[in-house]
């Protein structure tokens, strides 16, 4: 079938379509592939609440999962073994759109959110992650906290691909692509003749969860109303700004030079959580050259069905910092909001950790 309409323009205006789901069920039914072949899907996104809905819905996972009980393996090296063989899969699967596009056809898989304070720990994962499921198509998600700051420069400097995520302020934004840049810088200074080729990486600036966050402060303070539902995209309109001066920079130019290509900005957290605005919000109005937008699949159906450009991003940066002065002038302490919405998107990835390390547990002893 030839490709959603909506879609391939998104994809024509710069925007790569990137899934945030995967399950061995959508993968086996043949379900992903169409969502390539239809609906413009270039890439995949996971996390530890993906894939803890996975495998407690699914008895696909049953035969490897008895496999392991058997041979008695520990919980974590189990809920690494069935994580990693999907994500391979999907990574197969997308190997002809790393192909054709050199840029894309990327599966995350992400470190143990319980590691995201640890530094070390954290490029050491990441470094096993990348030896266990093997594919150059494989991209590591990373946290975006202090500790994780340097674990970025690491691993990019060790040759490996690398999705930082959450991202919610412009500060911490720069610290990502400042991170991004000085693993690139380390690689050359080991070995000035080594190869940026197959090194790509994504910076994941959330967007939904910032105007949770903001909507419910603006209401405690009385603000005009007006304001609700315009931060996250002012915010990531913002971040975006900032992507064309690093990246334009000579610090940059130089890392060019030598074959490095940009760390693209990726729209996360794009379902939109409050029903009163328009379900597509978080695509038309962050559509933008170079950048990628990971959306849920109900979001992708509905972009596909009802989706409309919007303001372009590039035209649209004097506006989106009245947005954010006016929401700061309504009593808005915008450096508490990106605090807390750290510290709990940390939280939340532990606490959906832990889960899929219970539901792997308990299926392991159902399998003795």
């Amino acid at each position: 079938m030839p490709a959603n309409e909506n879609l391939a323009q998104l994809s024509k205006a710069g925007v790569a379509v990137w899934l945030d789901d995967l399950s061995r069920d959508r993968i086996r039914s043949g379900n992903l592939q169409s969502l390539v072949d239809e609906y413009s899907v270039v890439g995949v996104t996971t996390n530890p609440s993906i894939f803890a809905a996975a495998i407690s819905a699914s008895d696909s996972y049953d035969d490897q999962l008895h496999a392991l009980a058997v041979r008695k393996v520990s919980v974590e090296e189990a809920l690494r073994t069935v994580t990693a063989s999907d994500v391979r899969d999907a990574c197969d699967l997308l190997a002809p759109v790393a192909a054709r596009t050199g840029r894309d056809g990327r599966v995350s898989l992400e470190v143990a959110p319980g590691l995201a304070h640890h530094t070390d720990a954290t490029a050491a994962e990441a470094a096993h992650l990348w030896w266990l499921v093997d594919r150059p198509n494989l991209i590591i998600k990373i946290p975006a906290t202090d500790a994780g700051l340097p674990s970025i420069t690491t691993t990019i400097a060790a040759g490996i691909s690398v999705n930082v995520t959450l991202i919610f302020s412009l500060e911490r934004y720069r610290a990502v692509m400042d991170a991004y840049l000085a693993g690139l810088e380390q690689r050359l200074a080991e070995n000035p003749e080594a190869s940026f080729d197959g090194i790509e990486s994504v910076a994941s600036f959330f967007v939904s969860r910032v105007d949770t966050e903001i909507d419910k402060r603006l209401d405690a303070a009385g603000a005009d109303p007006s304001l609700k539902g315009k931060a996250g995209v002012a915010n990531a309109r913002l971040a975006y700004q900032a992507y064309e001066e690093v990246f334009s920079s000579d610090r940059w130019k130089a890392l060019e030079a030598k074959g490095a290509i940009p760390q693209r900005p990726l729209w996360a957290s794009t379902g939109v959580k409050n029903p009163d605005y328009s379900d597509t919000m978080y695509i038309s109005e962050l559509i933008a050259p170079d950048t990628v937008n990971t959306m849920p699949e109900k979001t992708l159906h509905a972009y596909a069905d009802h989706g409309e450009a919007g303001t372009p991003v590039q035209s649209a940066y004097e506006d989106a910092e009245k947005v954010m002065q006016a929401i700061a002038d309504a009593g808005v302490d915008l450096d508490d909001v990106f605090r807390v919405l750290e510290e709990e998107g940390v939280q939340k990835f532990v606490d959906s950790w832990d889960e899929l390390t219970g539901s792997v547990k308990e299926q392991l002893e159902d399998k003795k």
